[in-house]
C-alpha cells in the first residue's frame, strides 16, 4: 500500500468524517485573552480546558517580565546550543532555583516537556536496562519507550501488587543482562486526575533495586504544601530519583526541567541529544520562568484559590450525582456513559447552547461506551463559574439519559 494512501485508513473516530474537517470538528480555536471566559466560534464560553492552573498566563507581573525580557533580549538570544554558545548565568540561575524548590541537588533546563522527557529516558537507558512503567503513562513516555532497545514491562494503572510482579521479572532479566531497572510513573495522571502511588512504589525499594522517574507535569505548582509537587504531597521526595516537569501548565510558559542527583544531571547534560544538538532556550523564556517561579513560591494564595475552586467543583458534581472517578488532584474528569456519536452531539450542545467549553474524551482514549468531560479548574475561576457549569452538566446529562443525542445529526453521521 502507498505510504500516504495508508494514512486515510488510520484516521481517528472524528478525523474520518471529512464533512467536519473544516467545521465543528476542526481543531477548536479559542480567541481572546487567556481567561475563564473566552470566545469560541464568535460566542463567549466558560472555558475549563486550559492548564493555566495558577492563573499566571495573564498575571500583570508575568506579562511585564515577559515584555521587558523580549525588549531586552529579543527572541534569538542566546544563539547556539548550551554546550557551544548558548549558556548564560540566567540559565544556571533558573536551574539552581528549580533544584532548590523541588528539593534536589541539581536540575537541568529543557526546551520542551514532550521532547524533554523522551530524551531523558532515551539517554538513561541502553539495551541491557529494563523498564517497568504504569499503563496510563503519558504519550511522551510511551513514545520514549518505543525507542528503547531493551525489555519493558507494564503494570496496570496504579496496581502496586502487579508492579511488584513486574519488578520480579525485571530483576531476573537485569541479572542476566547486567543492566539496571528504571520504574516510570506520573505524579498526577492528566486524564483521570488520580495521583500515582509514589509512596507505595518507593516502598518497593526495600525489596528491589531500581531507580524511580516521576513525570509530574500536572503536580508541579498544584500539589504539596509548597507546590513543589506530588512527591512532596506524598512525603517521598527523597525516594524519587529523577523528578521531571514542564513549564506548560502551572508556569504557563514553554520549557521543562529534570532534577536529581548531581552526577546523574551532569551525565544528562552531556548525553541528551535533544539538548546537545538544539538551540538553547531563549532568554525571554528563561527570565519569564524565573518570574513565574518566584510568584509560585511567594504567592501561596494562588494555589489556595485553585483548591477552593477544585473542592467546590468536585463537591457540587458529587452532590448532583456525577462521578469524578478516582481524581485527587485539580484535574476533574466527569464520567458519563454514551457512544462516540452521542459525545459529539453532547459536546456541540454544551458549547453552543450552554456556553461551556471543556475537553471531551472518547474511544479509543477511554473504553467504548464511556465519555469523559475533563475539567481543568484554575485559580481564576469563580464559584459562580462552578455553579453555572454544574447546572449545565445536569441538563446535558438529563438529555443523554433520555436518548436525546442518539438521533442528532452528529450522532447519525458517526454511524450510531
Amino acid at each position: 500500500m502507498d505510504l500516504f494512501a495508508k494514512l486515510k485508513t488510520n484516521l481517528g473516530p472524528l478525523g474520518k468524517h471529512s464533512k467536519f474537517s473544516d467545521g465543528y470538528f476542526s481543531f477548536p480555536k479559542l480567541e481572546g485573552e487567556i481567561a475563564p471566559r473566552m470566545k469560541f466560534q464568535g460566542k463567549e464560553v466558560l472555558t475549563w480546558s486550559l492548564n493555566n492552573y495558577l492563573g499566571l498566563a495573564n498575571d500583570p507581573e508575568v506579562r511585564k517580565a515577559d515584555a521587558e525580557a523580549a525588549a531586552k533580549w529579543g527572541a534569538a538570544y542566546p544563539m547556539g546550543a548550551r554546550m557551544m554558545s548558548g549558556q548564560t548565568s540566567l540559565h544556571e540561575k533558573l536551574e539552581d532555583e528549580l533544584a532548590k524548590f523541588v528539593n534536589k541537588p541539581k536540575a537541568y533546563l529543557l526546551n520542551y516537556g514532550y521532547q524533554g522527557i523522551m530524551s531523558v529516558i532515551d539517554s538513561l537507558l541502553d539495551r541491557k536496562d529494563v523498564v517497568v512503567y504504569d499503563s496510563e503513562c503519558h504519550a511522551c513516555i510511551i513514545d520514549a519507550l518505543r525507542m528503547h532497545l531493551g525489555k519493558r514491562y507494564v503494570f496496570p494503572h496504579n496496581d502496586i501488587e502487579n508492579c511488584a510482579k513486574q519488578l520480579e521479572r525485571a530483576t531476573k532479566l537485569a541479572e542476566e543482562t547486567g543492566g539496571g531497572i528504571l520504574v516510570i510513573t506520573e505524579g498526577v495522571f492528566g486524564m483521570t486526575g488520580d495521583q500515582g502511588k509514589l509512596k507505595e512504589i518507593a516502598a518497593l525499594k526495600s525489596r528491589f533495586q531500581f531507580r524511580l522517574l516521576v513525570d509530574d507535569a500536572h503536580g508541579f505548582g498544584t500539589m504539596g504544601p509548597t507546590g513543589a509537587g506530588t512527591d512532596e504531597e506524598q512525603g517521598v521526595q527523597d525516594e524519587v530519583d529523577l523528578y521531571f516537569s514542564t513549564f506548560a501548565k502551572s508556569m504557563a510558559s514553554i520549557g521543562a526541567f529534570v532534577a536529581g542527583d548531581e552526577q546523574v544531571i551532569h551525565y544528562l547534560r552531556y548525553n541528551m541529544r535533544s539538548q546537545i544538538f538544539a538551540k538553547s532556550l531563549p532568554m525571554l523564556l528563561v527570565e519569564g520562568a524565573l518570574k513565574r517561579l518566584e510568584l509560585l513560591q511567594t504567592r501561596p494564595q494562588m494555589k489556595d484559590n485553585l483548591w477552593k475552586v477544585v473542592n467546590a467543583l468536585r463537591n457540587g458534581l458529587h452532590e448532583n450525582g456525577f462521578s469524578t472517578g478516582q481524581s485527587n488532584s485539580p484535574v476533574t474528569p466527569v464520567v458519563l456513559n454514551g457512544t462516540v456519536g452521542e459525545a459529539a452531539a453532547l459536546s456541540q450542545d454544551l458549547r453552543e447552547n450552554y456556553g461551556i467549553f471543556c475537553s471531551v474524551v472518547i474511544y479509543p482514549v477511554v473504553p467504548k461506551g464511556m465519555i469523559i468531560l475533563r475539567l481543568i479548574p484554575t485559580a481564576m475561576h469563580s464559584i459562580e463559574d462552578v455553579n453555572e457549569t454544574i447546572k449545565a452538566f445536569a441538563a446535558i446529562k438529563g438529555k443523554l439519559d433520555e436518548g436525546v443525542y442518539k438521533n442528532s445529526e452528529l450522532a447519525v453521521s458517526f454511524g450510531e
